[in-house]
């Protein structure tokens, strides 16, 4: 590693723990892994060198199961919700931009913040609800997969299943070259959904007018449109994703001068809002073409019974009787390659559990992140201004009550409608109500309770300084250690003690 520390101007950053060690070894020793280095020069050129991680993080933005409350939004209100998704992509922009600067100016991911920061009680429990939460999103996602091999070689659902679960296996064998690959493979099943659902389009031939003026123009028509525009907003931003953006930025091997954290900062941003407006127009193009084909003029009443309550399957049918066949497969197509890259994704995301605590409900993930991001003692100079963090809470806190509406109104729903005993219902609302006042507990918990941990970016400017970082590091290098338990992220595997030694 070259030494450039005595011809450099600018300020190096190092990041360190409180014992001022500056180590910062990798988990994964691995000195064959190819590593992605960012030249040490201002140019748009290095923009390539950070594509790759935000087209993982859109895929929870195009899952199955964002896809079929897609459909019902086109079906049950036309073009009248665009505008919701407008909205939410702004802020899912926004939000995954925090979690990826998080990442570039620290050295740490998020999962890493919330392991140093709460104490071992919280971890524990957090852990358990992570391990909920990462099977909850890939329940969706593998249905998903297995309706879209069933639609296209009718193969039974529940082979399907069994076949996603090895398919997401084999694929995620690729982390054993590199992050890279998989990113690239993942870009490729984004731009194959994008490709499926543009051809759609030209299929279903909505009004241009119309959908122009949904996305501009907010409304909200019809008894169920409030709820659905809610359902809409919430889903829009994933725990896990939090965490995976934090951990993926460190793959790269950046300058940490300020130009290159600022360049790194700037970069991913572009490079998230890219892949997300990507995603932006795959969500845009689903409900465009349900909207089309729901309130066609011709549809028989079969499929008008369908548009009613449209879910994957039912949409199949729908566009193979109203578009034709090559529909209905380009549709499966889409949706094999959401249903198996979001799995890929989200099992990624669950190594990162395993390393440490994720957290079962969005607020248990966005409260950390926003107090992180805004906190001089983790982020030094980087740290949120005041009125970012405010847009950003602002934010956070909408999405939070969006997620706790629903929680509290789909239980209350539950009893009201429920076949159970009087006795029953006042037993399980007794320790339904009692479960959400621990929920919101753990909230405010997080909320108000004071960061401890700080990392420290020691601005080496001064001789004393900089003399330390050489007899602590031997020479201080320009860069930042890339990551190598990110960069190769691979499956468990058992180690002899010749590779330890």
């Amino acid at each position: 590693m070259a030494v450039t520390s005595s011809n450099s101007e600018q300020p190096q950053f190092i990041a360190s723990t409180g014992n001022r060690s500056f180590s910062n070894a990798p988990l994964i020793e691995n000195t064959d892994t190819d590593q992605i280095v960012v030249p040490d020069k201002t140019s748009w050129k290095n923009l390539f060198a950070y594509m790759g991680p935000g087209f993982l993080v859109s895929i929870a933005y195009i899952d199955p199961g964002n896809f079929e409350t897609d459909l019902q939004s086109g079906a049950q209100y036309k073009y009248g919700l665009l505008w919701i998704i407008l909205l939410a992509s702004c802020a899912a922009l926004v939000i995954q931009s925090l979690a990826a600067n998080l990442g570039v100016v620290t050295g740490k991911h998020l999962a890493e913040h919330c392991r140093a920061e709460y104490p071992r009680v919280t971890n524990f429990i957090l852990w358990v609800l992570a391990e909920i939460s990462i099977v909850a999103c890939d329940i969706p996602e593998v249905i998903g997969t297995a309706f879209a091999l069933n639609m296209l070689f009718n193969i039974p659902i529940w082979i399907g299943v069994l076949l996603t679960g090895l398919s997401t296996l084999l694929l995620l064998a690729l982390q054993q070259y590199g992050v890279r690959k998989l990113e690239f493979l993942i870009a490729f099943l984004v731009l194959t959904i994008a490709g499926c659902f543009f051809a759609e389009l030209g299929y279903a031939k909505p009004d241009a007018a119309e959908v122009l003026n949904g996305l501009f123009v907010p409304q909200l028509k019809g008894s169920g449109a409030t709820g659905l525009a809610i359902s809409l907003l919430g889903a829009m931003v994933m725990p896990h994703n939090l965490f995976l953006h934090s951990a993926l930025v460190l793959s790269r091997k950046i300058p940490r001068s300020v130009r290159g954290i600022k360049e790194a900062c700037r970069f991913y941003m572009i490079e998230s809002g890219f892949a997300l407006m990507v995603a932006f127009l795959i969500n845009v193009s689903v409900i465009s073409v349900s909207g089309a084909v729901c309130n066609s003029a011709d549809l028989n009443a079969e499929d008008q019974m369908n548009c009613k309550d449209l879910d994957l399957n039912k949409a199949s049918f729908l566009l193979r009787n109203v578009l034709g066949s090559w529909s209905s497969k380009l549709f499966a197509v889409a949706l094999l390659a959401s249903g198996q890259s979001s799995t890929i994704t989200g099992t990624y995301a669950g190594q990162y559990v395993m390393q440490m605590i994720l957290s079962f409900e969005l607020p248990f993930a966005l409260i950390p992140l926003l107090k992180f991001t805004s906190s001089k003692t983790k982020m030094g100079a980087y740290a949120n201004s005041t009125a970012i963090s405010a847009i950003t809470w602002i934010i956070g806190s909408l999405l939070m009550a969006i997620n706790v509406y629903y929680l509290i109104s789909g239980f209350i729903k539950l009893l009201l409608h429920s076949h159970f005993k009087v006795l029953a219902v006042v037993f399980l609302g007794i320790l339904g109500f009692s479960g959400m006042g621990l929920y919101l507990a753990g909230i405010a918990y997080l909320v108000f309770r004071k960061n401890k941990e700080a990392t420290h970016l020691l601005a080496l400017t001064t001789p004393e300084s900089r003399q330390l970082a050489i007899e602590q590091q031997g020479n201080a290098s320009m860069y930042c250690l890339a990551r190598e338990d990110i960069v190769s992220m691979q499956l468990p595997q058992r180690r002899s003690t010749e590779d330890l030694d």
